[in-house]
């Protein structure tokens, strides 16, 4: 018989932890899921993607469980094979008190699902990814080697857009990490790609419908909303629900 599904919500390395939370609250009544935070794995020189992808597999090793989907946001689409491969690597020590034994569990990622999210790109950075206007605006804003918060990349009034409650603003603020220009120079590892069987995007924004026109390409389940790239926050009931069919969807 086949186990429970665990969902893991990966938020993007430029953001906190918090972004995930008003879908985490309404899929965890209804079943095992986690959303580890990333904060602290830019505090040291890099490389970055294997530090990333570790904290989300050992989160996972402490959780347990045997079937896993990562549904990533956003800059998280670049490290979900990373984190499925760390995740193949890493057991599950679990013990049954009545009857004094001890066994290994090692969880499998049975799905992914990438939600207004880039896609992955091993072998190569993300500024090859991107239009070199984008490339040369970022390096125009980092300061000894430092970019700065997510939210003054951006013009004056675009978060507020987004995020127009003032509560809800400041706590996703408070929580925005300084990224190394680094980062965005290095590139993803050689991880396979998820099969196209047990990949899904959901498309939330205008910016990622070329990500979205190419998951569909490439024979992935595909939904698209109109909504913005900050749902998750705003619209948490109508992105739980689209992702709970997308997921119904990979694993049936």
């Amino acid at each position: 018989m086949r186990g429970p599904l665990n969902l893991i919500l990966v938020h993007s390395p430029l953001v906190g932890a918090s972004t995930w939370q008003p879908v985490a609250q309404l899929l965890g009544a209804r079943g095992h899921m986690t959303a580890p935070s990333l904060a602290g794995v830019f505090e040291d020189a890099g490389p970055y993607y294997p530090r990333l992808a570790a904290t989300v597999a050992d989160d996972i090793a402490r959780q347990g469980g045997e079937r896993i989907v990562l549904v990533g946001h956003s800059g998280a689409g670049a490290l979900l094979p990373a984190i499925a491969h760390a995740t193949a690597k890493t057991t599950t020590t679990t013990t049954t008190t009545t009857t004094t034994t001890t066994g290994t569990t090692t969880a499998t990622v049975v799905g992914m699902v990438f939600v207004d999210a880039l896609l992955p790109h091993p072998g190569r950075a993300w500024f090859d990814t991107v239009p070199t206007e984008l490339r040369d605006q970022l390096r125009g804003l980092t300061r000894q080697g430092m970019l700065p918060p997510w939210n003054e990349w951006f013009p004056p009034g675009t978060i507020e857009e987004l995020l127009p409650d003032p509560a809800l603003r400041r706590r996703f603020s408070e929580e925005l990490p300084r990224v190394p220009l680094a980062y965005f120079d290095e590139p993803a590892p050689e991880c396979p790609a998820p099969p196209p069987a047990h990949s899904a995007y959901l498309q939330l924004s205008d910016a990622y419908a070329a990500s979205a026109d190419q998951a569909e390409h490439e024979g992935w389940r595909v939904t698209r909303r109109k909504a913005h790239h900050l749902a998750l926050l705003t619209e948490p009931e109508e992105v739980s629900a689209t992702l709970e069919e997308l997921i119904q969807d990979l694993v049936t």
